[in-house]
């Protein structure tokens, strides 16, 4: 007699781990499954961008019969943009959304598409982000300063990835994205690194092996653009982070150096800095946090071991290299009380951080732990 089963007495929560569809191959080359998705796509994208994939979006419309009109995110992924693209899409009934650029842009195109309940597919012309896969959008204020985030229902439809319109971005976005991917080990492991959960086991494992990927190829990939090693560290910036905040959720997604990250938004003279060079320096400040408030060794060491690969690959280590060498108290103090609001990120550490302790680890992030103990009563 077969063995009965038990009924399911919980709701399955919804999981979006991964872009339907994702293909490898040239933008001009994709019009077969963007046609499944329609015959017309409104392209949210910016304008550097828009003439750097012009080419490709008139083969599109050419060999393909699509209809592409552009429209521009413009200003940054903010609820005014958003507004305007909804009346574009209004005027234009397009049957799918096409976000073309770096992360904001996606974000754009993918909270566009879910505001209006059409199809998206998203083609990043970096590996900055791994925007291009996931059903997350951060929206900020018209000014570049981060608001709120939003959960979509679903990651993008189609995911084109185009390495020869990647490999034409500057080096230092794939820098940035190496440094926003190679977080997810160390907000994902302090995070969530005692769960049992089969999918947070899952995505705690794959940051490992993404952490150990980033540290033994990205300075080869640097040096050798358009190789092999370069496109296996693209893929770990662009795809496999994205994996793993689908497969863990929040809990492995965004930590203190997300949250890092967002109160340094706030200050204007940090916004010519790339959100994965904020998040950069946002892990070693988690890592001066274990130390300062746990005294944990073995994030000393690997806070060690970070300094040195960012020194081997020009990721930022300070504020100074963030362009804030000069920043007062006042702003320091307004970073860290946005970093410390009730509903961040930075609470999913297992211990209690007051923006008094985490402003002792944003100026301590390249002193000794004897010197940094010393440096919080001060603050």
């Amino acid at each position: 007699m077969a063995p009965s089963i038990s009924p399911v007495t919980q709701p399955l929560a919804s999981m979006a781990i991964a872009p339907t569809v994702v293909i490898r191959s040239a933008l001009a080359q994709a019009g077969a499954h963007l046609q499944k998705l329609g015959s017309k796509g409104l392209v949210v994208t910016g304008n550097h961008t828009a003439k750097l994939g012009s080419k490709s979006l008139e083969t599109l419309q050419k060999n393909y019969g699509l209809t592409l009109p552009l429209a521009s995110y413009l200003p940054d992924c903010a609820e005014s943009s958003l507004q305007q693209l909804r009346q574009r899409v209004h005027q234009e009934q397009p049957d799918f959304i096409l976000g073309m650029g770096g992360g904001k842009a996606l974000d754009t195109a993918k909270l566009l598409a879910h505001q209006t309940q059409l199809a998206i597919a998203t083609v990043p012309t970096s590996a900055a982000t791994c925007a291009g896969w996931t059903a997350l959008a951060n929206v900020y204020s018209e000014t570049g300063a981060f608001c709120y985030d939003v959960a979509l229902e679903r990651c993008p439809d189609l995911l084109i990835v185009d390495y020869e319109l990647i490999q034409r971005a500057e080096p230092r976005l794939l820098i940035a994205g190496i440094g926003d991917a190679i977080a997810k080990w160390y907000e994902a492991s302090v995070s969530s690194g005692q769960s049992s959960d089969t999918f947070t086991v899952a995505a705690v494992q794959q940051a490992r092996i993404l952490r150990d990927i980033l540290l033994q190829k990205s300075a080869e990939a640097l040096a050798q653009p358009g190789s092999e090693t370069w496109r296996e560290v693209v893929d770990a910036s662009l795809l496999m982070s994205g994996v793993i905040g689908g497969l863990g959720g929040a809990n492995c997604r965004t930590v203190a150096a997300h949250a890092v990250h967002n109160g340094l938004t706030q200050l204007p003279r940090a916004h010519h800095a790339l959100h994965g060079e904020k998040v950069a320096y946002g892990i070693l400040v988690q890592l001066r946090l274990e130390e300062l408030v746990s005294g944990n060794q073995l994030a000393a060491t690997a806070r060690r071991q970070l300094l040195s690969f960012y020194d081997q690959i020009g990721l930022p280590k300070t504020l100074e290299d963030l362009g804030l060498g000069q920043i007062s108290l006042e702003e320091l103090r307004q970073t860290a009380d946005f970093t410390c609001l009730p509903n961040s990120d930075i609470h999913r550490l297992p211990f209690t951080v007051t923006p008094e302790i985490l402003m002792a680890a944003m100026v301590s992030t390249l002193v000794e732990e004897q010197g940094a103990r010393q440096l919080s009563p001060q603050l």
